[in-house]
């Protein structure tokens, strides 16, 4: 395939990804690859991805299917219609990777299995993310975030003690799928690069979840006692919490070797280090509220910015909670060009969420190439892969 000016800068410039995904785990790690300098070319059903319809909409336009899938190319092919089937098989021999979130076994009804697209292209990375996986029992099951994030324990240690369930509050479900098969495919490129053979890459949001557990899963298999919401603070280091201060909350991570005792007399009580409660980490965690207790007593006399000030100037790891707005006005994250913009045709200038994989061989630039309208290359596309069907 030809590769898209519009996303040749990156490490991988030159690969072809084709995006069979919807709604949000598949796009996301779409966009990544997009991101990191593939060619994307957004495959849409006849109607197009569902997502467009998901608000908020600006002059239409679905700010959430924006965020998703700038840069992108876009065709539309039904996949049960005869010359569109060939126009896609045409794209396959000439792709990098064909990347699908559908349930399990959707391929396959297709008549798309792996079978036939190494068939096609024997150098092809399959990647699919689904909600359960290819195999097992639960793999014909559908899924979105809340329901993996409720089977893969996140929920169970989410939120206040003696709380109601609670959903962590952005699609972790997804978002972590994406990653991981993002991942999964540039190490399948890597490995293509050595060997020169394809492979399927499988992630399920599920197992991502469970992934995503870490020391949860390590603590109960070491203890036997189950994990539980624990709101702020860590199972097992204190103080690592948010602590109430005058006007709002400041988060401290102050409980390892000598760090509490700067962060006591960082705040005027020295004699915390000293005092049997607290001398040690296993005393700390035993007696976590009494200390929370103190700590509060103390942090409540003052400003969350006073306490943010002296912290930070005794090494102290800590931050204010900070709501989305003030994401941005800070000049960090601005600094860090987390927060970039899309100038789309309809809805004017739009700020999204940045790239967080920085690196030195390549810019980062501040504005991004928005999101296509539905079949908006088809034309394009049909001609470039017309042509190689005969």
């Amino acid at each position: 395939m030809t590769e898209n000016p519009e996303t040749a800068d990156g490490p991988l410039a030159g690969i072809t990804v084709i995006d069979l995904t919807r709604a949000l785990a598949g796009p996301y790690g779409t966009m990544l690859l997009g991101e990191l300098g593939a060619r994307i070319v957004k495959v849409e059903p006849p109607g197009g991805d569902p997502a467009r319809e998901i608000g908020p909409h600006v002059a239409g336009q679905s700010v959430y299917f924006m965020s998703l899938n700038r840069g992108k190319e876009s065709i539309v092919l039904d996949l049960k219609d005869a010359a569109d089937r060939r126009i896609f098989e045409a794209m396959v021999r000439r792709a990098d990777v064909l990347y699908e979130n559908y349930r399990a076994g959707t391929m396959e009804k297709l008549g798309y299995g792996w079978d036939v697209l190494k068939g096609l292209n024997p150098r092809l990375v399959y990647a699919a993310t689904s909600g359960f996986g290819q195999t097992g029992p639960y793999s014909h099951r559908p899924a979105y975030d809340m329901v993996v994030q409720a089977m893969g324990g996140i929920v169970s240690i989410t939120g206040q003690p003696g709380g109601p369930p609670t959903r962590v509050g952005t699609s972790i479900g997804d978002i972590a799928a994406g990653l991981f098969t993002a991942l999964g495919v540039a190490s399948a490129l890597q490995h293509r690069a050595r060997t020169g053979e394809g492979m399927t890459v499988d992630v399920a949001m599920l197992d991502s979840q469970v992934a995503l557990l870490e020391n949860a899963v390590a603590r109960y298999g070491a203890t036997g006692i189950a994990p539980g919401p624990l709101g702020a603070r860590h199972p097992s280091v204190a103080p690592f919490d948010a602590f109430r201060t005058a006007d709002g909350h400041i988060v401290v991570a102050a409980g390892h070797g000598s760090m509490f005792a700067r962060f006591a007399e960082a705040v005027g009580r020295p004699q915390w280090a000293a005092d049997a409660r607290f001398a040690t980490l296993a005393d700390r965690l035993a007696n976590v509220d009494a200390l929370k207790a103190e700590i509060e007593s103390v942090l409540e006399t003052a400003p969350t910015d006073r306490w943010h000030g002296l912290l930070e100037a005794a090494g102290i790891p800590c931050g204010p909670i900070n709501a989305v707005p003030d994401l941005f006005e800070n000049v960090h994250i601005a600094e860090r060009n987390m927060i970039i913009s899309i100038d789309d045709p309809d809805a004017g200038t739009m700020r999204l969420a940045g790239q967080p994989i920085k690196m030195s061989a390549y810019a980062d630039p501040t504005n991004r190439t928005p999101m296509p309208r539905l079949n908006e290359h088809g034309d394009r596309l049909r001609a470039e892969f017309g042509e190689a069907t005969e």
